[in-house]
């Protein structure tokens, strides 16, 4: 999703979901996550709810089920995860219920922006470019990684002429992507070749068939994959470029101070460190609710 600041972090995941040379789009929860931890509203923070949210007594929330452990779908076809979790968590300091509506990745902001959510949850990456057409509730941070199969040794620093599997819409696919591979064309290199996939289940499932060289995603959720598969994938190289998740919503919306409320109060009576810690992921945890955060 871009490069910004530089924050080490070394995010864990846990899975027991076996792959077989395919990813499962069902992948199964960690065995500790459970239901959501039981939250009280907090009248404060629902009193800066606007009045057409209000009354409709719940947020529509626009996610991509199919990057576990952040957000995926159970068994039933539900959409479940650590961000599902905080999401419905948030919503119940508001006094509201949550509308999950499952779409492309690419096509969730302009659906934001266009008035068919609230609100977007889908492990976008807060940047000054996405800035420009929401704004961002900053809640979490976490790197880009990269995984291969375990028998080819994949060097993200020199990755010049392999095939690289990404899910298009994302910052690997728009920008960190096509970075290297411009780099390598500079140096008098073969270019990166970019595989693009609508999710990331089929991104992981190009290089487990053979059809990519490697993969690129967020770092909790490459990690994820690779403790799914058995010994098939490893992940190559370390977390680099570091950035801040946001929730997308609509500029001037009204949302954005009643959704940094929600979730600061999550963090001060420590539900939002429960809920990361339930899944692995409580080394991306941050100190403090903004709006807007990254700077680059």
């Amino acid at each position: 999703m871009k490069s910004i600041r530089l924050v080490p972090i070394a995010l864990l995941a846990s899975a027991a979901l076996l792959l077989t040379g395919c990813v499962n789009n069902e992948p199964t929860t960690p065995a500790s996550s459970g239901t959501a931890p039981a939250v009280a509203k907090d009248d404060a923070a629902a009193k800066l709810v606007p009045e057409d949210v209000a009354s409709a007594g719940k947020l529509v929330i626009g996610t991509d089920a199919t990057y576990a452990p952040n957000e995926f779908k159970d068994a039933d076809g539900n959409p479940t995860g650590w961000e599902i979790e905080l999401a419905d968590a948030m919503a119940a300091k508001l006094g509201l219920t949550t509308d999950y509506q499952i779409a492309k990745f690419d096509n969730i902001i302009p659906s934001i922006t266009g008035g068919k959510y609230n609100l977007g949850l889908s492990s976008f990456f807060d940047t000054k470019e996405r800035q420009q057409q929401v704004d961002m509730i900053d809640y979490y941070t976490a790197g880009i990684q990269w995984a291969s199969l375990a028998d080819k040794k994949i060097d993200p620093e020199n990755a010049c002429g392999i095939k690289l599997a990404v899910q298009n819409g994302t910052t690997e696919a728009l920008d960190d992507g096509p970075a290297k591979s411009d780099a390598c064309v500079a140096a008098g290199k073969e270019p990166i070749e970019l595989l693009g996939y609508d999710t990331q289940d089929d991104a992981t499932a190009a290089v487990t068939l053979g059809r990519a060289d490697a993969m690129s995603a967020d770092s909790p959720v490459t990690q994820y994959a690779v403790a799914q598969s058995d010994g098939k994938l490893v992940t190559s190289g370390e977390v680099y470029s570091v950035f801040l998740y946001g929730m997308p919503i609509a500029k001037d919306s009204g949302l954005g101070e009643a959704l940094q409320a929600a979730l600061q109060s999550l963090m001060d009576d420590g539900t939002y460190k429960e809920i990361l810690s339930k899944w692995g992921v409580e080394q991306g945890a941050i100190d403090k609710i903004d709006i807007n955060g990254a700077t680059e």
